[in-house]
C-alpha cells in the first residue's frame, strides 16, 4: 500500500530534481525560476556539448523486462501489470540473476499533450502516473524504463505523441520521474535524418543530468552499429522481432556478422525475446535465449511472467548462460562455422575460457563438432567442458561436439583447465543418419557412443527406449569394456512403431552409462526426435491435402488453402497473385521450410509461385524446392509486381522434398509467399 504523504513527498522531490537538473544544464539563473519551451528541438543556449559516451552505463548489456512482445496495447498493460513483474523479479530470482529494469513499451501516454506541451501519462492506465510506478519500482532495488518515438508519433495506430521537436522537454519529464531507460523508435519520423534525430535525443537526455541508458529503436535501417557508439548504448540491428522460428533465425543471422562493433556500453540490440510467449518449442527457447547470450545482446524478457510456467522461468533463469550474456569483457561471439545449417559461434570470455554454441538450424537431428584450437583456445593436453545447460563438467582432448537436436543448441564453455583430469571423460551420444519410420514396418537406427575425453571411458552400455507399444530391440553389441579418446561404440537396432500410428515426430532415448578411471558412475542421456511418415497416396495429390513432417515460417504458422494472413493459426485469406485468386495452396512467409516423405515413390512436385497481394507492393521472396538436400528448382527473386510463376521439379527417388521460401536478400519485412496448386505426382 502507497504511504498517504507519497504524493507530496514526490513534488517535492520532482521539483528538487528540476531545479537542479536546470541549474546544471544552464537552463535557468541562479537567481529565478524561469523556463525554456518545453517543446525545443534543439540545446538550449548555454546546455554543455555532448561529448562521446563514456557515463560508465550499460558496461554488460542491459537486463530486464519489455510488456510489448506479450500485451501490446491491450488494457492489461497497466500499473498494476507493471508493478506485478517488479514483484516477480524479486519473488522468481530474476532480480538476483542479473534482470533489473521494468520497461514500459507504448501506449502509456495519453494521444495529446497538455496545454503546456508536456506529455501526459494514461489516468485509465496508470492512476497514479509514471513517477510512483516509477517509485514503486525503485523500492525494489529495480529500475524502471519508458518508451517514445523519434518521430511527430509513436509507432502504434492510435498515435500517441512522439518526441520529435520536443527532445529536451520530455527527456526532462523522464528525468523527473524517475526514468532509468528510454527506448527510442522510429516511427513517423518526417524523413529526418537519423542520426540528426537520435544524437538530440542523446543531448537532452545528458542535459537533465540524470543517468538513463539510451536504448536506440530505428531498426537498423541506417546502420546505427557504424555511427550510433557515441550516441546510444545501444541500437537495434533489425526489424521487429516475432514469437517464431523463422523470425528469431532471420534475425540471428543479420545480428552475427555486426559482432565487431559491440562491446561495453555499446551493444548491438537483435530485439527483445519471446521466450515463453508459446509461438516456438521449449528447444527453440533454449536456442533463442543461448543464441542472444553469446551474441552479447541485451536480455529482456517478452513474456507475461505472471503467466509463465517453469519451463520458460528455468530458461530465463540460467545464471549460466546468463554469466555469458553478462561477462565484463563484452566480446560478442562470432561465428566459426555454418555448414548445412551446423552453426559455431564463440565467445571470447574475460578468463581466458570460450563460450561455445553449438546451434542446429535443420529440422533433424545433426552433429555439430569443432576444437578448441578453433575456437581460439591455446594447446593444452586436455580440457574442461562445462555444458550450461545441464550444468554438468566433463574433460575433453580438444573436440567440442554434440548431436544436436532440431533446432537445437547444445551451450558450452570451455577452458585450457590444468584440473581437467579430475572430471571424468566427455561421452558423446549421437545417432547415425536420419532415420524414418514407417507405421507397421521395422526401421534400423544406429546409435553411437564416443569418448571426447582425455582418460577412458570404462565398462559402458548402452540402451535405447521408445514411446509406449514401440518395439526397440537391439541387433548387436550393446557394451564395451572400455572407450579410449576416440573411439566409438556403434550399436544398431530395430525400431518398429505400431501399424496406425499418426505422422509426426515421437521421441526415443538413448542412454550411456560408464566409468571414468575414478570409478565414478556417469550417466548420460540423448532424447531422439524421430519421424513417423506415411507414403502418399499414388496419382497428384495437392500438398495442401497431405500431412507435412515439418514446418517452419518466418511469421505465424504455415496455412493450408490461404494466403500467410499475420501470426494467428487460420487468419490467411484466399490466396491471391497478381490479381489471380486459387483456391489450394500453401500460404507461407519467408524464412520457411516445408518437408513432405516421399518415400523414394513420386516424380515431380508443380506450383504456381508469387508474393501474394495482401501486403500491397511489399514483400521480396525467393522459392526454391529440395530433394534429399539438394536443390532441384528455383524461382529466382520474385516481387508483388511480378506474375505468378510456375515452378516443377522432379523429384524421382527423393525420399523428403522441402519447399523452401527465401527473403530475397533484402530482409523477412511483409515476405508472404504462396504456393499456389502445389500439387505432388507419385
Amino acid at each position: 500500500m502507497r504511504h498517504p504523504h507519497a504524493r507530496t513527498t514526490r513534488t517535492i522531490r520532482t521539483i528538487r530534481r528540476r531545479v537542479a537538473g536546470a541549474l546544471a544544464a544552464g537552463l535557468l539563473c541562479a537567481t529565478g525560476l524561469a523556463a525554456p519551451a518545453v517543446a525545443a528541438p534543439v540545446a538550449p543556449a548555454g546546455a554543455p556539448a555532448a561529448p562521446a559516451l563514456g557515463d560508465g552505463l550499460a558496461l554488460t548489456p542491459p537486463m530486464g523486462f519489455n510488456n510489448w512482445n506479450s500485451t501490446h496495447c491491450r488494457a492489461d498493460f497497466d500499473e498494476t501489470m507493471v508493478e506485478g513483474i517488479a514483484d516477480l523479479f524479486v519473488e522468481k530470482g530474476l532480480k538476483d540473476a542479473g534482470y533489473q529494469y521494468v520497461n514500459l513499451d507504448d501506449c502509456w501516454a495519453l494521444p495529446s499533450r497538455d496545454a503546456d506541451g508536456r506529455l501526459v501519462p494514461d489516468p485509465a492506465r496508470f492512476p497514479h502516473g509514471i513517477e510512483a510506478v516509477a517509485d514503486y519500482v525503485h523500492a525494489k532495488g529495480l529500475k524502471l524504463g519508458i518508451y517514445t518515438s523519434a518521430g511527430t508519433k509513436t509507432c502504434d495506430t492510435v498515435g500517441f505523441p512522439g518526441a520529435l521537436g520536443h527532445e529536451y522537454g520530455d527527456a526532462r519529464q523522464f528525468a523527473d520521474w524517475g526514468v532509468d531507460y528510454l527506448k527510442y523508435d522510429n516511427c513517423n519520423n518526417s524523413g529526418v535524418d537519423a542520426r540528426t534525430r537520435y544524437t538530440t535525443m542523446r543531448d537532452a537526455l545528458r542535459a537533465t543530468g540524470r543517468p538513463i541508458v539510451y536504448s536506440i529503436c530505428e531498426w537498423g535501417e541506417n546502420k546505427p552499429w557504424e555511427w550510433a557508439s557515441d550516441v546510444g548504448h545501444l541500437w537495434r540491428t533489425t526489424g521487429d522481432i516475432s514469437d517464431s522460428w523463422g523470425s528469431m533465425l532471420s534475425i540471428l543471422k543479420q545480428n552475427l556478422p555486426l559482432a565487431s562493433h559491440a562491446g561495453p556500453g555499446h551493444w548491438n540490440d537483435p530485439d527483445m525475446l519471446e521466450v515463453g510467449n508459446g509461438g516456438m518449442t521449449d528447444t527453440e527457447y533454449r536456442s533463442h535465449f543461448s543464441l542472444w547470450s553469446v551474441m552479447a545482446a541485451p536480455l529482456l524478457i517478452g513474456t507475461d511472467l505472471r503467466k509463465a510456467s517453469p519451463a520458460t522461468l528455468d530458461i530465463l533463469g540460467n545464471e549460466e548462460v546468463i554469466a555469458v550474456d553478462q561477462d565484463p569483457l563484452g566480446k560478442q561471439g562470432t561465428v566459426v562455422s555454418s555448414e548445412g545449417g551446423r552453426w559455431v559461434v564463440a565467445k571470447e570470455m574475460k578468463d581466458g575460457s570460450r563460450a561455445v554454441a553449438l546451434f542446429n538450424e535443420s529440422g533433424a537431428p545433426q552433429r555439430v563438432t569443432t576444437a578448441a584450437r578453433s575456437v581460439g583456445l591455446p594447446d593444452a593436453p586436455a580440457y574442461t567442458l562445462r555444458d550450461l545447460w545441464r550444468h554438468r563438467t566433463r574433460n575433453t582432448a580438444g573436440t567440442i561436439s554434440a548431436t544436436v537436436p532440431a533446432h537445437g543448441t547444445v551451450l558450452v564453455r570451455v577452458a585450457a583447465d590444468r584440473r581437467w583430469a579430475s572430471y571424468p571423460p566427455a561421452v558423446e551420444l549421437g545417432l547415425e543418419g536420419g532415420p524414418l519410420v514407417e507405421a507397421g514396418a521395422p526401421a534400423a537406427l544406429t546409435t553411437t557412443v564416443t569418448d571426447l575425453g582425455r582418460t577412458p571411458a570404462v565398462r559402458v552400455s548402452v540402451s535405447l527406449t521408445g514411446p509406449t507399444g514401440w518395439t526397440v530391440a537391439p541387433a548387436s553389441p550393446t557394451r564395451t569394456a572400455a572407450l579410449r579418446t576416440g573411439r566409438t561404440l556403434r550399436t544398431d537396432w530395430r525400431v518398429t512403431a505400431p501399424r496406425g500410428t499418426p505422422t509426426g515426430s515421437y521421441d526415443l532415448t538413448l542412454r550411456a552409462v560408464y566409468r571414468s578411471p575414478s570409478g565414478a558412475r556417469v550417466d548420460s542421456t540423448l532424447p531422439l526426435d524421430v519421424p513417423v511418415v506415411v507414403a502418399p497416396p499414388p496419382g497428384t495429390s495437392y500438398l495442401g491435402d497431405l500431412p507435412w513432417m515439418s514446418a517452419t515460417n518466418g511469421w505465424g504458422p504455415v496455412e493450408r488453402d490461404t494466403s500467410n494472413g499475420e501470426s494467428a493459426a487460420g487468419d490467411g485469406h484466399p490466396i491471391t497473385l497478381n490479381g489471380a485468386v486459387y483456391a489450394k495452396g500453401l500460404g507461407v512467409h519467408a524464412e520457411s521450410s516445408v518437408a513432405y516423405y516421399t518415400g523414394t515413390a513420386c516424380e515431380t512436385v508443380s506450383a504456381e509461385v508469387g508474393v501474394d497481394d495482401e501486403k500491397g507492393a511489399r514483400g521480396t521472396v525467393a522459392f526454391a524446392i529440395w530433394a534429399d538436400g539438394v536443390e532441384v528448382a528455383s524461382s529466382g527473386t520474385l516481387t508483388n509486381a511480378v506474375p505468378a510463376r510456375p515452378l516443377t521439379a522432379d523429384v524421382t527417388g527423393a525420399r523428403v522434398v522441402r519447399l523452401v521460401v527465401t527473403d530475397g536478400g533484402d530482409g523477412i519485412d511483409s515476405d508472404h509467399a504462396d504456393w499456389a496448386d502445389a500439387e505432388l505426382t507419385c
